[in-house]
């Protein structure tokens, strides 16, 4: 398969990077990244009013703009290389696509409009265990019949948990893995803020005590819709990833071609040039991968589960390998508050883990890899 972003994506990228370079400077991202909620209401707005990116990836039928998996990775990428922080990986991406895939039709026709237009907030609490992203590897139950049922259990690294209106909750029942709708101001529902590395993304422990919720699609019938949500959750993560990487190169290399040491500039140096050249092709393997799978996505590839564990793998490898290129070649500034790469090294940092680390991954692909083979 041979990729190439056509004309009409190169200019909704540089649309979407305008919008962000307007709205989103490292200063904003600063002030932001200080406040309670973590992220700007007006800023949220208009991304959902004038770029339509809430619902970017959400169906026409469910109110959003019907594009496909390439332009999420668009957006995706440009708001990694800004730092983007907003709920929009939890909102617009991990409950937007568990609803899409596991909901009946009511309930996406009931839901998804809100979040395409960015009037709601949703939120996946689905990890518990070390933060392996396993969907049936939880403690966590729903006892009742019908719609009617209550929930108990923890859950751990929940996105955005602090200003979600509601959260798809996954649970246990007699039939299997289902998902549940709970409201955000429901009673027996407690919300725990995470101490992090990385202020730009929040994330909680949420404990469900006796918790009432909503049945999503049919009982004990949610695993496969989820983990086809979390193969498109594990791609945007990797092309916001690959942004954000993109980023620090730039700004490095413009970096070392001011600093001076012996009357050079350090750019100059034989080894620095070998250091900025392998840090380039890191991060550009890494974008081969994320579009490629992106791509991958949107015709429909059978082994799309295997290519996503990739580009998140080698996505996760090349940002945090930019974040230590990075300060290492700024010197002593690099290491300062002051000095903006330290705000990219921990979101390289804290993408790194979520959603399964490079070695669980690794893992995955090759087992997905031997399941082909024997097939």
């Amino acid at each position: 398969m041979e990729f190439q972003f056509t004309g009409e994506q190169e200019q909704f990228r540089e649309f979407v990077r305008r919008f962000f370079n307007d709205t989103t400077p490292t200063t904003e991202v600063r002030r932001i990244m200080e406040t309670e909620s973590g992220f700007d209401e007006s800023i949220w707005q208009r991304l959902a009013n004038e770029l339509s990116l809430t619902g970017i990836s959400i169906p026409e039928a469910y109110g959003g703009s019907g594009f496909g998996t390439v332009e999420l990775g668009i957006a995706m990428e440009e708001m990694g290389r800004c730092l983007y922080p907003s709920p929009f990986l939890a909102s617009s991406v991990l409950a937007a696509k568990a609803l899409e895939f596991v909901a009946g039709e009511n309930q996406k026709a009931e839901l998804l409009p809100a979040i395409a237009a960015g009037e709601k907030i949703a939120t996946l609490a689905f990890l518990e265990n070390e933060g392996a992203p396993v969907v049936t590897d939880i403690n966590c139950t729903a006892q009742g019949s019908d719609s009617e049922f209550k929930l108990d259990g923890t859950k751990q690294f929940v996105l955005d948990a602090t200003v979600a209106d509601y959260f798809l909750v996954t649970a246990m029942t007699d039939k299997g893995l289902s998902l549940f709708q709970v409201d955000g101001s429901t009673a027996g529902l407690n919300i725990n803020a995470l101490k992090v590395i990385d202020q730009t993304r929040r994330v909680s422990r949420v404990e469900l005590n006796n918790t009432p919720g909503e049945l999503i699609g049919e009982e004990g019938a949610a695993q496969d819709g989820l983990e086809q949500a979390l193969n498109i959750a594990f791609l945007a993560l990797a092309n916001e990833s690959v942004g954000g990487a993109e980023r620090l190169f730039e700004d490095t290399l413009e970096y070392t071609k001011l600093r001076r040491q012996f009357g050079r500039t350090i750019a100059s140096f034989q080894a620095i040039k070998h250091r900025m050249t392998e840090y380039l092709l890191n991060v550009e393997l890494a974008k081969s991968a994320a579009y490629y799978t992106a791509e991958a996505a949107d015709i429909g590839a059978e082994d799309l589960a295997k290519l996503a564990s990739i580009a998140k793998a080698s996505a996760s490898e090349a940002y945090l390998q930019a974040g230590i290129e990075s300060i290492q070649l700024h010197g002593g500034i690099g290491f300062t508050w002051e000095n903006n790469t330290h705000l990219w090294f921990k979101r390289a940092k804290s993408s790194e883990v979520f959603l399964g680390d490079p070695a669980w991954h690794h893992a995955r692909m090759i087992e997905r890899m031997v399941e082909e083979q024997a097939a």
